[in-house]
């Protein structure tokens, strides 16, 4: 039979602190601000790179700890880091059926 006590630690064993949770929050309300200047801040040929750099960062980001990803079995991270490159692919290539790219 387990007690609480021996619940909550191996949750904390688990996971981060709650220090670090509002860090990685902080960082991503970071980003989401520099993804939303892009809109104001003409960044020229940039545009696209920097708004997909900021994405995928940003995906790791939560995958990674809110998600718990980090402290998972490694196959749960191969399989989602597939599905973004999975995603980025098909992103890009309706990007470039449209000629996005080509201005």
């Amino acid at each position: 039979m387990t007690t609480a006590t021996e619940t909550h630690e191996d949750a904390q064993e688990h996971g981060m602190s709650d220090a670090g949770y509002i860090k990685i929050a902080i960082i991503l309300a970071l980003i989401t601000a520099l993804e939303v200047s892009t809109y104001y801040v003409d960044f020229g040929p940039l545009f696209m790179p920097s708004l997909l750099i900021m994405m995928v960062v940003k995906f790791v980001m939560v995958v990674s700890y809110f998600m718990h990803l980090k402290f998972d079995s490694k196959i749960f991270s191969f399989l989602f880091y597939t599905g973004l490159g999975l995603a980025l692919f098909v992103y890009i290539a309706a990007l470039a059926t449209f000629k996005f790219f080509i201005a």
